[in-house]
């Protein structure tokens, strides 16, 4: 039986990243990065889709887990009737090879474990060639080559591998799994000791750089390091989740990819590195985007892979069973090539708070920027797929018209606050005319609210952003309106849903759980409002659903009380950074986002 999501952490190299149950497999990951095909499977499959299990041999009495730290090393004990065991996992900062370390270690009696190893590449598909080495294993399937190394006896059995040894107060047994190009130089042998303590040393010291002080600093830190985890390090690129296709509905349809690096996340995210004192990464976030963005403007695409990378094309696996059921698994994602306005809007914003942060902006920047609201000008008023990727009919969505507006808005501050060159005056006059229109068509006088698209009835959470991105106040009658019709019909047990889904709405059937960055911006209106009681309590229930070691899903279903969708998922991480900090303390991001 595959583990509920929430039983799952999260190890990673900065590049790549591993999921470990609770029971001790390591049933998702990806060589040698997040989007690549050589991967183990288990978690949208079967075991036999790919999977590393290390775990006593007797009955289990306690299973107890922590990071070490302010770490991404992982620690599981497990107490039997014989004695304790725990199980160190991490994965090294790259060092010419990609490592995965599992350390048993003896911390009371005698136990007896079992391993059992199988090795699937193209997600599950291909059983590799497997050869006995010495100490180990080598496994090929094509460019792709793991070795596992242990100083135990490991025997074949049915295209798994298996190993089975006891492991004695004060004992360390070391397992390392090793991924390299087929063609390449095979892995030299490392003390995998000095390399935990190395690994140790490096996330402990980015740690200690956090320069958050406010209120639930655990919280605000444990999800800045997962954003870490979600960075490429090469190019800076922070992935959505570094998994596919788990469900937003268990046996459900909505199943897709969030190995990609999303625009929309970006001026978000941008507050949330600098909140924490990580300038360095917030750079190297800024410098990916507009690396990504460069193109003619109509190439702009909401989503790209971790190099920048463009195509994306959605494929169905149809050996895969998916996490419980929940068919199809999907790799790629169609969206990619969606006409979305309001990732301008996230461009320009981004770029603007990049400027105000002291960000370095090459030369480039500006003209990007202004090639993209050229663009804009022609084409603001097209309907498009609307912030949710809807793949339903394409509608005059009130959030996409929103954003067009903020990005006419940071161009013009652009260019009052930083003397850049563009066409003040136009713009302007552009600007308020989205905004009349926005105002006349996009709310409805007899909800009191602003809807989701012109002339429909329908609530959406994204409408929350009005204030946040300072469209209009959060005082003003509309906003406050608008979020007491979100409460009352999309908030309910603490959490808010994104919109009511429909085929009608969006083309795919019904449901899905709470999508948690809505509920982290409800939180961030209740401090604008003043309803700081109110928000300090929506807020600390948020937190109350992290698992045991503080990682969150996309969604949550309150009623079955369990993770949903792609995990752990840096939207809601983010989303913790910063409505703690809108809390805490004045001049947080939902106060100085729109200045």
């Amino acid at each position: 039986m595959t583990p509920p999501i929430e039983e799952y952490a999260l190890i990673g190299d900065c590049q790549t990243a591993a999921l470990v149950s609770l029971r001790g497999s390591v049933d998702w990951l990806c060589f040698p990065r997040f989007d690549s095909e050589a991967c183990f499977a288990a978690l949208l499959g079967t075991p036999d889709h790919g999977r590393w299990l290390l775990t006593p041999c007797e009955n289990i009495v306690s299973i107890s887990r922590r990071y070490r730290g302010d770490t991404l090393v992982l620690e599981t004990e497990f107490r039997t009737e014989s004695g304790v065991a725990a199980i160190i996992d991490y994965m090294p900062l790259r060092s010419g090879a990609l490592d995965l370390v599992r350390i048993v270690e003896g911390r009371s009696g005698d136990v007896k474990m079992k391993m059992d190893l199988t090795l699937r590449f193209q997600y599950g598909l291909v059983v590799p060639w497997v050869r006995h080495i010495e100490n180990g294993i080598r496994a090929v399937a094509g460019p792709d080559t793991v070795y596992c190394t242990a100083p135990v006896p490991m025997q074949g059995e049915n295209l798994h591998t298996k190993a089975e040894f006891t492991v004695r107060e004060g004992q360390r047994v070391p397992f390392e799994l090793t991924w390299c190009n087929t063609y390449g130089e095979p892995p030299k042998s490392r003390d995998l000791e000095v390399m935990l303590a190395d690994t140790e040393s490096w996330w402990s010291e980015w740690s200690a750089r956090c320069t958050y002080s406010g209120k639930w600093w655990e919280a605000v830190l444990r999800s800045l390091i997962t954003l870490k985890a979600l960075t490429y390090a090469p190019t800076g690129a922070i992935v959505a989740a570094p998994t596919t296709s788990l469900p937003e509905e268990i046996k459900g349809v909505r199943n897709w990819d969030y190995r990609f690096c999303w625009i929309r996340d970006a001026t978000f995210t941008l507050y949330a590195l600098i909140e924490g004192g990580y300038h360095d990464e917030a750079e190297a976030w800024r410098e990916w985007l507009i690396n990504s963005v460069a193109g003619l403007p109509q190439q702009l695409q909401l989503m790209y892979g971790v190099g920048g990378e463009r195509f994306a094309l959605e494929r169905e696996l149809d050996w895969l069973p998916g996490y419980e059921c929940s068919a199809p698994v999907r790799i790629g994602n169609a969206a990619f090539s969606q006409f979305q306005l309001d990732i301008f809007g996230e461009v320009m914003d981004a770029m603007f708070h990049s400027r105000r942060a002291g960000l370095m902006l090459d030369e480039n920047s500006w003209r990007v920027q202004r090639h993209l609201l050229h663009f804009l000008e022609d084409n603001w008023n097209r309907p498009d797929n609307g912030l949710w990727e809807m793949r339903g009919p394409q509608r005059n969505f009130t959030h996409s018209k929103m954003m067009a507006w903020v990005a006419l808005d940071r161009g013009i501050k652009s260019i009052l606050y930083y003397k850049l060159p563009g066409d003040e005056k136009r713009w302007t006059q552009l600007r308020d005319k989205i905004h009349t229109e926005v105002c006349d068509r996009g709310f409805s006088q007899k909800l009191n609210s602003f809807v989701q698209y012109y002339g429909s009835n329908e609530p959406d959470a994204s409408l929350l952003m009005m204030p946040l991105v300072g469209f209009l106040p959060a005082e003003d009658p509309r906003v406050k309106g608008t979020v007491r019709f979100v409460e009352r019909e999309l908030a309910a047990d603490g959490l808010v849903k994104r919109y009511n889904t429909s085929p009608e709405i969006d083309g795919l059937p019904p449901n899905e759980g709470a999508f948690l960055i809505c509920s982290f911006w409800l939180v961030d209106n209740l401090v604008l409002q003043g309803r700081i009681d109110e928000a300090i309590e929506r807020f600390e229930y948020l937190l109350s659903l992290r698992n045991d070691v503080g990682l969150l899903a996309e969604q949550y279903d309150p009623k079955a009380k369990r993770f949903l969708g792609n995990f752990p998922q840096a939207f809601s991480h983010v989303g913790i950074i910063n409505s703690a900090r809108n809390i805490s303390r004045s001049g947080g991001p939902a106060e100085d986002r729109p200045s």
